[in-house]
């Protein structure tokens, strides 16, 4: 799904409060945003921010101690180092470190529609916070279905076609102390190249729906403990009929088995839905064998090695 546009109107909004700043010009073209080839191209959110250069237009750019110092520094030349601002076109220009912007800064900015924002907050603290908040909204996204927890402090999305129980599983492992993130309905967003963050669409926020009981609030029932916001997706359980684990799955697979989301690979694990199955008690022993796994502690392979060093024992 491709990232929709953010203005300059709602950078500052969201960040209004955290970051005490103040719009003093280009106010002309509050919907001003990046350019999509800009985004497109950029590699991470560094791509989108920074301090001033001259390489790189069409970023945010940000104006310190040092820059304002460097601006005063040739008063004559002061005209022309700001229009060499101006002509980098950037998105939005803000002023940092309780800087006073100067009058032709400021007038420079409203000829040329740029939103000129300026804080008291330290520089370095407002490219983490803007870098931070643009990685987020220009992430790859995705919706997938399932229940996603906090399980054990892992990330792990429950799958699995309807009416397996995804739901009823979620509800025991949240009574059993671990935390609901999203049911139904995931959104997942790669955050960097390496990592995925599942959250939960804003309609179905601290809501499971079960079966013959209907939609519950599990805020509301188990208290603020049992919902997270977010969380890094490093596990996929997928549940299947008995029939089709003995049919698709191998018993013991070699090879770990992996999904393919939004091209970064998570770790899967297969469990088999069957009568008298204790299926919470699967997951969460699931769970704590990918921990060891991410620790270096492949219990299958230790098993292969223990096993031919037995045969060979006994030739």
């Amino acid at each position: 799904m491709k990232p929709t546009a953010i203005s300059a109107e709602a950078l500052f909004e969201e960040h209004r409060q955290s970051l005490r700043w103040e719009w003093i010009a280009g106010h002309a073209h509050p919907e001003r945003h990046f350019d999509d080839a800009v985004v497109s191209e950029a590699q991470s959110s560094a791509d989108l921010v920074g301090y001033l250069n001259y390489i790189h237009p069409n970023r945010i750019q940000i104006v310190g101690r040092r820059e304002v110092a460097y601006l005063r520094s040739a008063p004559e030349l002061m005209e022309s180092r700001i229009a060499r601002i101006i002509t980098l076109d950037p998105p939005v220009l803000i002023v940092a470190d309780a800087q006073t912007p100067t009058d032709r800064l400021v007038q420079m900015c409203d000829r040329a529609d740029i939103p000129l924002f300026v804080t008291d907050e330290s520089a370095g603290h407002v490219i983490d916070v803007v870098r931070g908040y643009l990685s987020q909204h220009f992430a790859e996204r995705t919706t997938r279905h399932g229940v996603f927890m906090d399980i054990l402090g892992l990330g792990v999305l429950l799958t699995g076609e309807s009416g397996l129980g995804k739901s009823e599983l979620g509800l025991e492992l949240i009574s059993r102390g671990h935390g609901l993130v999203a049911d139904d309905a995931v959104d997942v967003y790669r955050v960097s190249q390496t990592a995925l963050e599942g959250r939960c669409p804003e309609l179905l926020l601290n809501l499971l729906e079960v079966r013959g009981i209907g939609l519950l609030d599990i805020k509301a029932i188990f208290g603020e403990t049992a919902v997270r916001r977010k969380m890094r997706l490093k596990l996929i359980v997928h549940l299947v009929r008995k029939d089709t684990m003995d049919r698709e799955f191998e018993r013991l697979p070699y090879e770990p088995l992996s999904e393919d989301i939004l091209g970064v690979p998570v770790r899967k694990t297969v469990i088999a839905v069957d009568a008298g199955r204790n299926l919470a008690v699967l997951v969460e022993a699931a769970v704590r064998n990918t921990i060891l796994q991410l620790r270096g502690i492949d219990t299958y392979r230790e098993f292969v090695d223990r096993h031919n060093k037995a045969i060979a024992k006994r030739d």
